[in-house]
């Protein structure tokens, strides 16, 4: 299967879908790039923190990427979730070619609102500032407005576009 890659703002439900969607699959790994941004434990830089920050976020693009095509390439059906901006798209595009890039759109309204039911780990000047950031995505394989979708419709729309993605494919 062709890597699945879930962009979008916070509270989209990308790291919800993504995980998911490898559960349901025979042998699968998902791979949060939140998660792998935590590996810098001194010197950490957000997104939103100028020069430095946006090179880390390029660094963890490219371990995310790196990451999913050595699972890929062992067999396992990969998904992951990043916020992919203009400048990390060229990143997923070269280092993990094969991937399908699906985009979560959703109104800070209806992101607020989803916030609610789950822990958040940002300040609300940043949550609001990341939804700004991820509000136009890049030239992505898919645009998904999943405002108003329970995570169930998300799910069974994401699927179906992967599903599609990998028959074109072959």
């Amino acid at each position: 299967m062709r890597p699945l890659l879930l962009s979008g703002g916070p509270a989209a439900g990308k790291t919800t879908c993504a995980r998911a969607l490898a559960a349901d699959q025979k042998r699968a790994a998902y791979i949060d790039g939140d998660d792998i941004r935590q590996v810098v434990v001194a010197g950490a830089a957000t997104l939103w923190s100028g020069p430095e920050g946006r090179a880390q976020h390029a660094l963890a693009a490219r371990n995310t990427a790196s990451l999913a095509r050595n699972l890929s390439d062992a067999g396992f059906a990969v998904t992951a979730s990043d916020i992919v901006t203009a400048e990390v798209l060229p990143v997923y595009r070269s280092e993990l070619p094969a991937c399908f890039i699906v985009h979560l759109a959703i109104t800070l309204d209806e992101a607020r609102k989803r916030a609610t039911t789950r822990p958040v780990y940002i300040t609300e000047e940043e949550f609001e500032l990341l939804h700004r950031i991820s509000a136009t995505p890049p030239p992505v394989d898919l645009v998904l407005d999943v405002t108003g979708m329970t995570v169930d419709e998300q799910i069974e729309r994401i699927r179906d576009a992967w599903m599609a993605a990998e028959s074109a494919v072959r």
